[in-house]
């Protein structure tokens, strides 16, 4: 493994060598007046040769870079002046350019306005990164985790249908491994009422995945990558109102708005809510609970499995002052009433443990561009919840899957008695600022600071020492970047950062070997790391662009993972951070014929070497999981995206992710004799998946204005192992997975108001695995309102 690590890394400073050595170009500036002397700003300047532009500042100012000793000819066109041709040789110390546009004396028909949406300035950034518009998604049932399953290098995987426990692998890491912000605030121990499968899609105006190296303005311990959902900025009045109904008695609302006054006083107010039985057919063995006679493959349907939340944002503020872009305090509130219908597999069956939380999450957002000085921008975050979760399992019976139960007289539970109420106390703060000190060189500086500590009690056993335990973890992660960008081809990012965790809790121990003698003994332990990375891309001509990047990071092991969820995942708190040397070398390159018409090639080489890896296996009993390391995972993989557009109206793409996750411990701990599973397949991981994607926009049906909007999603997960294949499992456990989405929309209205949707998802009802087999929902109809007015 040592020489490809050092291949990749001489391959990817080679790159960012030929970048240094392209970037000897030459900056001249320009200015754009009237036949008056009166600065022109907003004008279009586009170079001949490569179609790029830029467009002039409120001054009439603009920039251009090039190779010196060649030839060049701009284009400046504005509204209501003739166009302007400006050709000249590039010299060493060019001089500025003085263009003055005439007036127009003929009337305009029709006029075309050319530039990048924000998305694809993102995109275009030296981090290998993929941006979803969620606007175009806001007519689907869709929420901000499935939305996110159509990202080449994501899977989305749940333990069953709506509200139930969700983790996303990306470049084939999981769960904790993957960071989730909002608006750049990390979404660390929002509690179960606030996750990603149960936000709808019109929360977000867009989300930004990171794969691998992460920007130094999201301060986070990510291993593996990192997903921004951006909200939608309110910068105008608004109401966008929906509700959706489907199979398994499944109801969903939201009602996102705002009030924005001349003055700049703000508004804002989101609520969801998402109701569902789950009461969908599985296929499983059972056996009768009385007689104890077997019948395997068994459809049956679940029926503990209710689940519903209901959650309201809310915000108000100023924003366009003197002191601050936005500036607005909020509070997040939500309850969440969850039924367990199985444990870690699906041969574990319960019929009356429930649990039930709430948040209760005091914000502030700040935000301002040029602070104090020019070049200077800031954003502070902060939020602390205050929310509550509760284990209920007080019947003491034994259930299968034909809802025949065995109810026993002694008092207990189906897997533990239990009412345990327990408080995670959760603060997060982050703070980002940028200072350009000229258009090419730019200095970033961010630090997040997280506190955990879960207090509880149960009233069963009030004088249960356990609950009285510490449990607390805190832990900052302070950045530093720099980026070098001396023209619109060129970018190079360099960054540092410094991570810390404390941890307190209490080991138990037996003091005198008796059985049952439990004591504790209270524990702190502390980490200390430092991690770099370097990432830089390159513009090779207007249709290809080359990118790069790596980085030493490291993981902190999450508060969940060390102590527990209560639910199906056993605490460890014996977990070490683990780290990882990611490297990623990527090509995009893009061909227009005309403006109606383009194509997309997105393709991206990745490798992954981590050490102290953090994954989930079934403990003891096999009835939960519990993360464990596992000392070296190597991962060489390819993905690749294709997207044609045509006409605005027409679009298809597809997307194919392969990741080879081994197994590179030779030897465990203690252990002289090469370990067994050495160079395995990681099991419970699919290596090969994709999705396609198509949609068909047909205007003016019945009317102008009346639009119908066709789109089909499919689904593609190859077999994949769920044990180790050295240890008897001579196949893949987990069958080869195809599932075909449809959905119709017909819009109406002034700007689309009014949309009706009808979808359909796993249209042939294939049988769908994620974590451990659990078996997802088959096919499933439901249909959207939404009313949506500025």
């Amino acid at each position: 493994m040592q020489y490809k690590k050092i291949l990749l890394t001489g391959c990817f400073f080679a790159f960012v060598c030929c970048l240094l050595q392209a970037q000897q170009q030459v900056k001249i500036t320009g200015k754009i007046t009237d036949t008056s002397g009166n600065p022109l700003p907003g004008v279009l300047v586009r170079e001949t040769s490569s179609n790029k532009g830029t467009v002039s500042n409120a001054e009439g100012e603009f920039d251009f870079s090039g190779q010196p000793n060649e030839t060049y000819t701009l284009v400046c066109t504005f509204l209501g002046f003739e166009p302007h041709r400006e050709t000249f040789t590039l010299k060493a110390h060019q001089p500025a350019l003085k263009i003055t546009l005439s007036e127009s004396q003929h009337d305009l028909s029709e006029v075309t306005v050319t530039g990048k949406s924000i998305i694809q300035e993102i995109e275009e950034k030296a981090f290998n990164v993929d941006v979803i518009d969620a606007k175009k998604l806001y007519n689907t049932n869709l929420d901000l985790g499935h939305a996110l399953d159509r990202v080449s290098g994501i899977r989305v995987r749940e333990s069953g249908g709506v509200g139930s426990n969700m983790n996303l692998s990306l470049n084939g890491f999981t769960g904790r491994q993957v960071k989730v912000f909002i608006d750049g605030i990390p979404m660390d121990n929002f509690g179960s009422s606030f996750q990603l499968n149960n936000i709808p899609i019109n929360l977000a105006e867009r989300i930004e995945v990171y794969k691998g190296v992460v920007p130094v303005s999201l301060g986070a311990d990510a291993l593996g990558g990192a997903i921004n959902i951006v909200t939608r900025k309110s910068v105008k009045s608004f109401l966008d109102a929906s509700y959706s109904y489907g199979s398994f008695n499944t109801h969903r609302t939201a009602i996102n708005t705002a009030y924005v006054a001349p003055s700049g006083f703000t508004i804002e107010m989101n609520a969801f809510q998402n109701y569902s039985d789950n009461d969908y057919k599985v296929t499983v063995d059972v056996a009768d609970i009385n007689t104890g006679q077997y019948y395997p493959q068994q459809t049956v349907r679940r029926f503990n499995d209710q689940y519903h939340n209901e959650t309201l944002i809310t915000q108000i503020g100023v924003q366009n002052k003197s002191y601050a872009d936005r500036l607005l305090f909020g509070i997040t509130l939500g309850k969440m009433y969850k039924e367990i219908q199985t444990g870690a597999r699906l041969v574990s069956v319960f019929g009356d443990w429930h649990r039930k939380g709430g948040i209760i999450m005091p914000t502030l957002k700040y935000q301002k561009t040029d602070l104090f000085t020019k070049g200077l921008n800031v954003t502070l975050n902060a939020n602390y919840n205050l929310g509550t979760e509760q284990n209920i399992d007080t019947v003491h019976r034994r259930y299968n899957w034909f809802q025949q139960y065995r109810e026993y007289d002694t008092p207990g539970g189906e897997r533990s008695y239990s009412m345990y109420k327990y408080q995670n106390n959760n603060a997060v703060g982050s703070f980002a600022a940028d200072y350009s000190i000229n258009e090419a060189h730019t200095l970033s500086l961010s630090n997040t600071f997280n506190s955990f500590s879960r207090q509880g009690s149960d009233p069963l056993f009030p004088d249960q020492d356990r609950y009285q335990q510490p449990r607390e973890t805190m832990k900052n992660i302070l950045g530093l970047g720099y980026r070098y960008q001396p023209n619109a081809d060129i970018s190079i990012a360099v960054f540092g950062k410094q991570y810390y965790q404390s941890n307190y809790f209490a080991k138990a121990y037996n003091p005198t070997g008796d059985y049952g003698d439990v004591a504790y003994i209270n524990t702190r332990e502390d980490f200390n790391y430092t991690g770099y990375g370097l990432a830089a891309t390159y513009f090779v001509n207007p249709n290809v662009q080359l990118k790069a990047s790596a980085e030493k990071t490291y993981r902190l092991p999450e508060p969940q993972e060390l102590f527990g969820d209560m639910v199906n995942l056993e605490g460890n708190v014996s977990l070490k951070p683990e780290s990882s040397y990611n490297y990623n070398l990527g090509i995009f390159y893009n061909k227009t014929w005309t403006p109606d018409q383009r194509l997309e090639i997105d393709a991206n080489l990745l490798y992954r070497d981590a050490r102290d890896f953090i994954r989930a296996r079934l403990n003891t009993n096999q009835s939960m999981q519990v993360m464990d390391n596992l000392f070296n995972v190597t991962n060489a993989g390819l993905e690749m995206d294709v997207r044609y557009l045509h006409n605005q109206n027409f679009t298809i793409g597809a997307n194919l992710t392969y990741q080879n996750l081994r197994n590179n411990t030779k030897f465990d701990e203690g252990q002289t004799v090469e370990s067994v599973v050495y160079r395995d397949r990681i099991p419970n991981m699919p290596y090969l998946f994709g999705n396609a994607n198509a949609s068909y926009t047909i205007n003016d049906v019945l009317g102008e204005q009346k639009n119908v909007v066709i789109g089909y999603n499919l689904l593609y997960v190859h077999a994949f192992y769920l044990y180790w294949p050295s240890l008897g499992s001579d196949k893949l456990d987990i069958p080869k997975q195809i599932s075909h989405d449809i959905n119709v929309t017909y819009t109406f209205g002034n700007n689309n108001r009014f949309q009706f949707t009808a979808e359909c998802r796993n249209i042939l009802d294939s049988k769908l695995y994620d974590n451990f087999s659990l078996q997802k929902p088959g096919r499933n109809f439901s249909g959207k309102i939404r009313y949506f007015i500025y």
